[in-house]
């Protein structure tokens, strides 16, 4: 079996209950066993509308907190633009506060507009939004009396307590992989991940112009974590996995073509294979995404990859 390098394994949280209940008792037995097996983090998406049941990321996350102690948490991703900074500010306090400093926030722009209103966000100058709100979450987790002058939103000695445990703040990870917004991650993250919706072809081409960007700027690239979200279905029948895959996709994202495009599927050695690839195509870190068997994907995974990541 060709195996990745040894990097850390995420997993995603059951957060889409498509067909069924929600089922908290999967999601607890989930975690906890993630936990043991020595997984590196746990992960969330947002889906705030729509008609594929999906828990809110963060009250979940919430959930998860209370009931781990030692494994990562994340965000990937939050659409900063549907939000307001403040809110957010606190929110992310919190958790880094109820997880006692295991969280890593993910955010982007998005690209649903059409229920940006209804959430209190906006749908123009998103950037910009993006931008600012970064700015008032950073002034807000560092400042005693924070200040912040922008377009969108001025602060003026403005206090929220408590601060982040960690510090200055948790890492932030942005999302995207249009060419602006690789540069924006260099320029103001402290990380990059690839959605789950890319191939492992884009997810290369995305890494290559992260890496001209890095190096323009002098940063050290060995300081700037690099992860992909990978919707996987291990199954010796290909065929089968796919056609679940292609069922989810449909469902969750209105593509079922997707599931074709972008996931990895088949047995143990062909997953393998398939995860070595985006490896050495950059990701340091892979946040592993079954859509189906969580608990039997989550052993499984572990049996392909012994050895526990520290």
């Amino acid at each position: 079996m060709t195996q990745p390098r040894n990097v850390p394994l995420g997993i995603a949280i059951p957060q889409v209950f498509l067909g069924q209940p929600v089922d908290m008792a999967l999601v607890q037995k989930h975690v906890k066993r993630a936990e043991e097996l020595d997984y590196d983090s746990l992960w969330v998406q947002e889906r705030m509308m729509g008609d594929s049941p999906t828990l809110e990321g963060l009250s979940l996350l919430c959930y998860v907190a209370g009931i781990t102690q030692k494994i990562r948490l994340g965000t990937s991703v939050v659409v900063v633009p549907d939000h307001n900074p403040a809110q957010l500010a606190k929110q992310f306090s919190t958790l880094d506060n109820l997880s006692n400093g295991r969280l890593t926030i993910g955010i982007g722009l998005g690209g649903r507009l059409q229920y940006a209103q209804l959430l209190g966000g906006v749908t123009e100058r998103r950037v910009r939004y993006l931008v600012e709100s970064l700015g008032v979450m950073k002034a807000l987790w560092e400042q005693p009396k924070a200040s912040y002058d922008g377009h969108f939103w001025k602060l003026d000695g403005e206090a929220m307590e408590p601060k982040p445990v960690q510090k200055p703040h948790p890492p932030v990870w942005f999302g995207g992989r249009h060419p602006n917004a690789l540069r924006r991650a260099v320029r103001l993250g402290d990380g990059w991940m690839g959605a789950g919706s890319s191939s492992t072809e884009q997810f290369k081409q995305c890494v290559s112009i992260l890496h001209e960007h890095l190096q323009a700027s002098g940063r050290d690239p060995d300081t700037f974590p690099i992860s992909k979200r990978v919707y996987i279905a291990l199954d010796d029948d290909e065929a089968r996995a796919e056609g679940r895959l292609r069922e989810w996709f449909g469902r969750h994202y209105g593509s079922a073509d997707m599931g074709s495009q972008v996931s990895v599927r088949g047995s143990a050695s062909r997953c393998a294979e398939q995860l070595a690839e985006i490896v050495d195509g950059g990701a340091g870190m892979l946040m592993l995404n079954p859509v189906f068997d969580h608990m039997e994907h989550l052993e499984e995974f572990r049996r392909m990859f012994p050895v526990p990541i520290s």
